[in-house]
């Protein structure tokens, strides 16, 4: 394994960060979780985008442009011979003082890990999740946007540990006025009558990429969907409901604070939707890396997306 670590490229037992860097300390910093299917990065553009406008709502002052970030994460792609997997591309503040002050940190750090990630056991993609509603609440727009997406992750910690405490696989945080926002790690929509419904980022949903891709999705196929305010009424009286993310793809939820969602099996929509996403994320873009081990360098390019998140 080759990690990019400021402009190195270290085996696992070499990567390490400084005990001073402010991503550490504070969890100061931003961050992308982004899939790679077929030795092709999914959607990239994108990802870089929400990374971008992460650290500008921060006011952390990325140290190189989308062009030469999108070069560096395809590089550690093609070095680590990525057929299918994950990378985690973390940008921090960087090392200071101790103290919160970030001025004390001259330059962000940058980091690239490409590895494999299993967010559930396969047999579930076919059965479903079960998902509970968890104390822990979403924090509110008057705090912290929750549109950035930053290395401050404690209180998606919580709700899973909430979801581990109820034996359930996911969980489902509301906002302060009781509306639903998202899990711990993933976008949530439910079907009713046909018609699909997502919390929106108003009510503290992020602008998942998978989430845009699943809306894209369904409007090629004449399916309605819509930003809505959710409650847990709209679970319960759901005839389908799933997880979007970039680990876990597209998951459907089987049960929701015990009770069935519908028949308690996969939905036809979301059946749909998912046949549709794994087709899709296997011919969008071009490979990175040749199976003769070369690198296609003219394809290491920053394209900005052409649908929004």
């Amino acid at each position: 394994m080759q990690i990019y670590i400021d402009g190195q490229w270290l085996d696992r037992k070499d990567a390490k960060v400084s005990v001073f860097d402010h991503g550490l300390l504070y969890g100061d910093g931003v961050f992308e979780g982004i899939r790679v299917y077929s030795r092709r990065i999914f959607r990239l553009g994108e990802h870089l985008e929400r990374l971008y406008r992460s650290a500008r709502a921060i006011a952390l002052e990325m140290p190189i442009s989308q062009q030469e970030m999108a070069v560096i994460v395809a590089d550690a792609v093609a070095r680590n011979r990525c057929e299918d997997g994950y990378i985690r591309l973390v940008v921090t503040r960087g090392e200071g003082a101790l103290g919160i002050d970030p001025s004390s940190c001259p330059r962000p750090s940058i980091i690239v890990i490409v590895d494999q990630v299993a967010v559930y056991p396969r047999e579930l993609y076919e059965g479903g999740v079960n998902v509970v509603t968890s104390p822990t609440r979403q924090v509110s727009h008057e705090a912290v946007d929750p549109r950035i997406k930053s290395l401050n992750y404690l209180k998606n910690i919580l709700a899973k540990i909430d979801a581990r405490i109820a034996n359930a696989h996911e969980a489902v945080l509301l906002n302060n006025e009781g509306f639903i926002a998202e899990c711990t790690a993933d976008n949530l929509f439910v079907v009713r009558n046909g018609v699909i419904s997502t919390p929106s980022p108003q009510d503290g949903a992020l602008e998942g990429i998978t989430r845009g891709v699943i809306l894209q999705l369904a409007a090629d196929a004449k399916i309605p969907a819509r930003e809505a305010r959710l409650t847990r009424y709209d679970l319960h009286t759901a005839d389908e409901a799933f997880l979007t993310g970039t680990g876990a793809e597209l998951m459907p939820i089987a049960r929701f604070d015990a009770r069935a969602i519908g028949n308690g099996k996969v939905g036809p929509i979301t059946a749909r939707l998912r046949d549709d996403f794994q087709r899709l994320v296997r011919v969008e873009g071009e490979p990175i890396w040749e199976p003769d081990g070369s690198t296609q360098k003219s394809k290491i390019k920053y394209r900005p997306s052409a649908v929004g998140t």
